[in-house]
């Protein structure tokens, strides 16, 4: 895990701590943070790339390999934190910007 930088943290805690997939509902365990969004192979250090998830989404600690854990979904609940000027910052290999689009066809806006 990457280091989360002072300036990230603070803004972070300000942040409520509820589990970003809370709708789904099964939440359990207490709150982690999972860095959703990786490029250049490190973990982004940004606030909208950081989301908040319970151990059981974040399939941690004693819910590890319980099945929980959906990769797409988190990335699309950072990806929708994230403005399109963000995004594009990051958007070299990948268009971030259209994989969003592409999330939210699936999972809704």
């Amino acid at each position: 895990m990457r280091k989360i930088s002072p300036k990230v943290k603070a803004k972070l805690l300000e942040e409520p701590q509820v589990c970003a997939r809370a709708k789904d509902g099964g939440c359990a365990g207490r709150i982690t943070w999972e860095h959703a969004m990786i490029y250049a192979g490190k973990q982004t250090d940004e606030v909208w790339a950081i989301i908040k998830l319970c151990e059981r989404h974040h399939a941690v600690n004693t819910y590890q390999d319980m099945g929980a854990l959906n990769k797409a979904k988190n990335v699309w609940i950072a990806l929708n934190r994230a403005t399109d000027e963000e995004l594009r910052k990051y958007s070299k290999a990948i268009d971030w910007v259209r994989q969003r689009e592409l999330l939210n066809k699936i999972y809704g806006v």
